[in-house]
């Protein structure tokens, strides 16, 4: 097994077009034990190994093994899906459900597991049906409950885990149950950091390509070119941008972007321990009420949707942004940016599309691009990627009571 310092060796060649001053070079260059002792090995790794990752997981969701399992899991065809998870696994449900339902042609949703915990009997639409569970160590205290209490409550629901962690709960703890299957992705996905980068992108890939038969490779590629060019071509703009006057970051998504703007909101509060106020919201949410979070110091990060019926709304918000010079710079991330969107000051991240899957490749760029801009900002205001908000976070939730749950 490849040593997690060989492996960031092997990382860096990501990283082509090294130059002195550039911002990610910088810290590459140092020895491992260095970039342990400040706290951003891990976290760096795990950001820049996504693209090979990427093509692992799609390796594995087309697999024998893998199609098999899902051929269990979807025998009878469910009436209903419901993406799972807590934390960023709930935002990669978000970002799924549109997907899904539009190629799958029945109702997905997500819900979050906590609120499956407590509100099951309320939200849980009618089975038979089948919960996907989406989880990076498949430990955390309400996801085995929710699927404890679901076996004995609603025993028409069959249950699909997909995870990073071969040793956790989802993986290991339903083995002989016949309505429960598992996915378990490359144990490099299964993120050291605190916070989760490679593994939300995986899981967000494994899920779509495991049950939408439509994820095309070519998409994959294009996906992983695009993460290759904002490493190469633009970590020094988003360095910069993390490195000013930013106390405050809005996200912006619309659709299947709406679960990675969600993403990219946690990813900053995150990691700077909460000292960048984030929210996120849709583009035409934005217009009633929350655009007064946008002030002089406010970032505000818009990821473009590809469908052009609804690219026209997002470019409106972004004009009515400039005009009424509203936040500190807008950071863009999309293919063919107008540049009648951008004013003094912002970042435009053109990403190709592809024409197999265009929603994929700008949905993980935008998620690529959160992900170092809140890294550099941690590293700004002192703190450590790998531990941020130390004594008050860790990597996977403390057990807690739970109250009624099956056991």
């Amino acid at each position: 097994m490849v040593s997690h310092s060989g492996e960031l060796d092997k990382m860096s060649s990501l990283h082509k077009k090294t130059k002195e001053n550039d911002a990610l070079a910088a810290l590459l260059q140092k020895p491992a034990e260095a970039q342990r002792a400040a706290g951003y090995a891990d976290t760096l790794r795990e950001i820049l190994q996504q693209p090979g990752t990427w093509r692992d997981t799609l390796q594995r969701i087309h697999a024998p093994a893998a199609r098999s399992l899902l051929a269990k899991a979807l025998d009878p065809r469910p009436a209903h899906l419901v993406l799972t998870g807590s934390g960023s696994s709930i935002y990669i449900g978000e970002c799924l459900a549109p997907l899904l339902q539009a190629s799958l042609g029945i109702p997905v949703q997500a819900i979050a597991a906590g609120t499956l915990l407590t509100h099951w009997r309320s939200v849980l639409p009618p089975g038979p049906a089948l919960l996907v569970s989406l989880a990076r160590s498949g430990d955390s205290p309400e996801s085995a409950a929710v699927v404890n209490t679901l076996l004995s409550e609603a025993p028409a629901w069959r249950h699909l885990f997909i995870t990073c962690n071969a040793g956790g709960k989802l993986a290991t703890h339903y083995r002989d149950e016949p309505r429960a299957s598992a996915l378990v992705l490359d144990e490099r996905t299964n993120d050291r950091s605190l916070v989760m980068t490679s593994s939300f992108t995986n899981l967000l890939l494994g899920a779509l390509g495991l049950l939408c038969d439509a994820l095309a490779a070519e998409a994959v590629e294009q996906a992983a070119a695009n993460a290759q060019a904002i490493v190469d071509q633009h970590v020094d703009a988003i360095a910069a941008l993390a490195g000013g006057d930013m106390h405050a970051a809005v996200y912006l998504g619309s659709g299947a972007a709406f679960g990675a703007a969600r993403e990219g909101a946690l990813k900053m509060l995150e990691m700077t321990g909460g000292k960048v106020v984030t929210m996120a919201e849709t583009f035409l949410g934005l217009r009633h009420g929350p655009m007064s979070f946008v002030h002089p110091q406010t970032l505000v990060v818009a990821m473009l949707s590809a469908d052009p019926a609804v690219r026209p709304y997002e470019c409106d918000l972004l004009r009515e942004l400039s005009r009424k010079q509203l936040g500190m710079a807008k950071l863009i991330v999309g293919a063919d940016i107008p540049a009648d969107v951008l004013s003094a000051g912002d970042v435009a991240i053109n990403t190709l599309p592809s024409a197999c899957n265009p929603d994929v490749p700008p949905l993980l760029a935008g998620v690529v691009v959160a992900q170092l801009l809140a890294f550099f900002r941690c590293l700004e205001l002192g703190g450590k990627p790998d531990t941020p908000s130390e004594g008050v976070l860790t990597r996977v939730v403390e057990d807690f009571t739970l109250h009624g749950a099956a056991p």
